[in-house]
C-alpha cells in the first residue's frame, strides 16, 4: 500500500512545488498567455466582424448589380421598342410613298393611254375618210365614165336639192 498512499514528506513537498510552479505561472506565463489568447480572440472577433462588414458590403453590390443590370435590360428594351416602331413607321412612310408613287404613275400611264388611244381613234378617222374618199373616187370615176351617165347624176343631185 505504500504505492497507493504517498507519504506525508512527499505530499508537503509536491504542494510546495507546486504552489511555487503556480505562483510562477501567475507571475510570468498566466498574462502573456491570457494576452496572447484574448489578442486572438480579438483578431478572430475583428475577423469575423470584417467578414460580416465584406459579406454585407458584397450583398450590397449584388443588389446593385441586380438594379444596374435590371436598369440596362429596360433601357435595352425600350431601345429595342423605339427601334421597332421607327422601323414599321419608316416601312408605313415607304409603304405610303410607293403606294403614292404608283398611284401618280397609274395615273400618268392611263393619261397616256387615253391621249395615245384618242391620237389613234384620230388617225383611224382620218384613214377611214382618206379611204372612203378614194372609193368614192374610184366609184364616181366608173360610173361617170359615159356622157349619159354624168347627165343622170347631175339631174338627181339637182332634184335631191330642189327637194331640201
Amino acid at each position: 500500500m505504500d504505492l497507493i498512499t504517498p507519504g506525508m514528506g512527499l505530499l508537503f513537498w509536491t504542494s510546495i512545488v507546486f504552489v511555487l510552479l503556480l505562483f510562477l505561472l501567475a507571475k510570468f506565463a498566466w498574462k502573456p498567455i491570457l494576452g496572447a489568447v484574448n489578442e486572438r480572440e480579438q483578431k478572430i472577433a475583428d475577423a469575423l466582424a470584417l467578414a460580416d462588414k465584406t459579406k454585407a458590403e458584397m450583398e450590397a453590390l449584388q443588389a446593385q448589380n441586380k438594379n444596374l443590370l435590371a436598369e440596362a435590360r429596360s433601357e435595352r428594351d425600350a431601345i429595342v421598342k423605339d427601334a421597332k416602331e421607327t422601323a414599321n413607321q419608316m416601312i408605313e412612310e415607304a409603304k405610303s410613298n410607293a403606294k403614292t408613287e404608283a398611284d401618280k404613275i397609274m395615273a400618268t400611264a392611263k393619261q397616256l393611254i387615253e391621249t395615245e388611244k384618242a391620237a389613234a381613234i384620230t388617225e383611224l378617222k382620218t384613214q377611214v375618210a382618206s379611204l372612203s374618199l378614194e372609193i368614192a373616187e374610184k366609184v364616181v370615176r366608173g360610173e361617170l365614165t359615159s356622157d349619159e351617165k354624168q347627165r343622170t347624176l347631175a339631174n338627181q343631185l339637182a332634184n335631191d336639192m330642189n327637194m331640201n
